[in-house]
């Protein structure tokens, strides 16, 4: 037949890696290499001179006559079937999808089409494996959203709420203890005070680990100078220190890094807060120094000491060094698990060193500053020991939608000498300031129905004025919040709020 190749050609297209078949103008197959035999499951004497719409599922064999004709009418190079899935039919009837290229050929005795086939089976599947891969990659991570936001509400929720008793519990102690008289009643009140104490430490703890695990707490890096954060270290834990008779020792640092500072400053807060815990006798140190681009920041205590076998476990929850379980504890073993996860969200490094006996150093690497830091962080005012001044008929309004937080702290208020109005919300706040102007407000952060603290306060100092003192108790630790430190006529308490600790910022802000 003139229109076949020769046996030199034959062999070169049966060792072709795809089928081949080649049709006249009739669509009969003309040539079949071995391929295309093994490809449909017939012979190659069967395929020849049958017709190729027999290769194709019947659902497409009468818009492949057409095609077909479309193209013998301009033929050229191309692929067949562009953007669309082609597929073909076995002898068997089973169907499966093919990529087709199509060649023209003119022959002397007429013009014919080349169609080079391929069974791309197995590039759909692991095409398809791999589109539902990505479906259940995205349904995943739409889920681990919706767990974090669910986690976020959870814990927004839990950090108002379960705080709220504990606030209740902190101010009724505070009123009783100046309401009641005698060493016993005094006593037990003392007694009282400590175990709510506890419980606030303890619930702090476990509220800041949930918040760090569920992703709620995203690092904020800019530069900052460390010789505020190591001064505010200094003012907090000095009376600390000497009440256990240890020389705590801040040396002053010029350099500035790069990390969020509200993150470093809970992490030194906690490495210190431990030395002073394991340390009886001798000094706890805090110094910075320059370590090429990283600054090192050293806590370094002359405290009890951890033994080497012991030292992995340290940052484990409930772990105290040579405190075994179920017996009393100073703590919950709960301050350095805080600081790995925190120091993990950095990405920094933290070394710890020990010897029993001789004590411990604890060292923060953090990366030095990109520039010279213009910014610092917010020195919130600490309360110093010592017993608040009366209130001297000071005029508060008090917001707060908790009835049973509410009374508690008018109740101590009241009984320390401030003329209180108490009301639940921004509304009555503002019918409430039309009758007094308030000398100083103190406003919960959550309110009901969406209401924040921070709207009270603006709203209530462009009715009485734009210096309105004021207090924010809460226990959200969003960037909105922290952010809100630099107002100097504002003060941010962190519930439960202690009730001393609420007196003297009272008169502090009252004297400013």
């Amino acid at each position: 037949m003139q229109s076949l190749p020769g046996e030199l050609a034959r062999s070169a297209l049966d060792a072709a890696p795809d089928a081949l078949i080649i049709i006249d103008a009739a669509g009969m197959v003309r040539f079949a290499n071995r391929q295309a035999a093994a490809l449909f499951g017939y012979s190659h004497d069967e395929l020849i001179g049958q017709a190729v719409e027999r290769l194709l599922p019947e659902r497409f064999r009468q818009r492949h006559v057409t095609h077909r004709q479309g193209y013998l009418a301009a033929p050229r190079m191309r692929p067949m079937g562009v953007g669309a899935t082609l597929f073909a039919r076995r002898r068997d009837g089973s169907e499966f999808p093919v990529e087709i290229s199509l060649s023209p050929v003119e022959p002397a005795d007429g013009p014919l089409v080349a169609a080079a086939i391929r069974d791309v089976s197995e590039r759909k599947r692991v095409e398809a494996e791999l589109t539902a891969a990505r479906e259940a990659a995205e349904e995943a991570r739409l889920l681990a959203d919706r767990a974090s936001q669910a986690k976020s509400r959870f814990l927004a929720t839990a950090s108002h709420d379960l705080r709220q008793p504990l606030q209740t519990l902190s101010l009724l102690n505070g009123a009783l203890r100046r309401m009641v008289g005698g060493s016993d009643a005094g006593e037990v009140l003392a007694q009282q005070e400590q175990a709510v104490g506890a419980m606030s430490r303890l619930l702090n703890a476990l509220l800041d680990i949930s918040k760090l695990e569920s992703g709620a707490v995203k690092p904020q890096p800019r530069d900052f100078r460390m010789a505020p954060v190591l001064e505010l270290i200094r003012r907090e834990f000095s009376a600390l220190a000497a009440d256990k008779g240890l020389e705590l020792v801040v040396e002053p640092a010029e350099e500035s890094v790069r990390s969020d500072p509200a993150m470093v400053e809970q992490i030194l807060k906690n490495l210190v807060a431990n030395a002073v815990k394991y340390t009886q006798r001798g000094r706890v140190t805090v110094r910075a120094r320059r370590a090429g681009e990283r600054l090192r920041i050293e806590v370094i205590d002359t405290g009890v000491g951890i033994p080497a076998t012991q030292l992995a476990y340290i940052y484990d929850e409930f772990y105290q060094v040579g405190v075994p379980a179920n017996s009393t504890r100073d703590g919950y073993g709960l301050g350095l698990s805080i600081v790995q996860r925190l120091v993990r969200l950095l990405d920094v490094e933290l070394e710890a060193t020990s010897e029993v006996g001789k004590g411990s150093t604890f060292v923060l690497h953090l990366p030095v500053a990109r520039s010279a830091a213009r910014e610092s962080p917010p020195e919130q005012a600490r309360p110093q020991p010592g017993a608040a001044a009366g209130g001297a008929g000071v005029h508060i309004l008090l917001v707060e939608d908790d009835a049973s937080v509410r009374d508690a702290t008018s109740m101590l208020l009241r009984v320390e000498g401030y003329r209180v109005m108490a009301v639940a919300s921004l509304a009555e706040a503002l019918r409430a300031v039309t009758q007094q102007a308030p000398a100083l407000l103190v406003t919960d952060y959550h309110l009901e129905n969406g209401e924040l603290g921070t709207e009270v306060i603006a709203r209530l100092r462009g009715e009485v004025r734009p210096d309105l003192r004021a207090v924010l108790l809460t226990g959200d630790t969003s960037q909105v919040v922290k952010a809100m430190h630099s107002d100097p006529h504002l003060r941010i308490l962190s519930k439960p709020v202690d009730a001393e600790e609420l007196l003297r910022v009272l008169v502090e802000l009252h004297g400013a």
